[in-house]
């Protein structure tokens, strides 16, 4: 059993469907897949910290990824009629939730440099009440530090391969979804 095998209950008991824990070495990175995030716009491009071009990008993670030892990967798993609506950001949010509270978990354990990271702006998901980010436009502390983790887009993170690497079989996102099927986010967390 691995030092950070109890992890893999903590993010089940957050909300996750599975986990599992991989070597980080592992991880695909692609620069075009954090392009993406300026071309076509993403919503939540420059928004916030947690979005391009405010985090490290590709070249951060690939460095990480040499630095640290494991990764949890983890995943929920909705309806697909859940992910096309606007229930969607619910399931963000708990992306979220549930990176942050491993992390914390982590770091409760002694993994002081556990780094977390989820999908969808935190902009989006945490602060749409919000005209503006306020880390960004007026230099204060932001409003949800407990939840708002770095974008894994916006670190060109091949999710599909990510989750592939986990040991998970999921649909082939080029076949039409059938009736009844469903939908998998994930979020991921470097342990040291």
């Amino acid at each position: 059993m691995h030092k950070f095998s109890p992890l893999l209950a903590v993010a089940r008991e957050l909300g996750a469907s599975e986990a599992a824990l991989i070597d980080p070495g592992e991880i695909v990175i692609r620069d075009e897949l954090a392009r993406m995030c300026l071309e076509p716009r993403c919503n939540g491009y420059d928004r916030s910290m947690s979005c391009p071009p405010h985090v490290g990008g590709p070249e951060a993670m690939r460095k990480w990824c040499r630095e640290y030892h494991r990764a949890l990967v983890f995943l929920v798993e909705v309806p697909r009629e859940v992910a096309m609506s606007f229930e969607r950001n619910e399931v963000l949010g708990l992306i979220h939730e549930i990176a942050s509270g491993v992390e914390k978990a982590a770091q409760a354990m002694g993994a002081d440099r556990a780094r977390a990271f989820a999908g969808g702006s935190c902009k989006e998901l945490f602060c749409s009440q919000y005209a503006e980010c306020r880390v960004l436009h007026e230099g204060k502390p932001c409003r949800n530090p407990h939840l708002a983790r770095p974008s894994m887009s916006g670190h060109g993170v091949d999710v599909a391969k990510l989750q592939a690497l986990a040991g998970w079989t999921l649909p082939d996102p080029k076949e039409k979804p059938k009736e009844g099927s469903m939908a998998h986010f994930t979020g991921l967390i470097l342990l040291a």
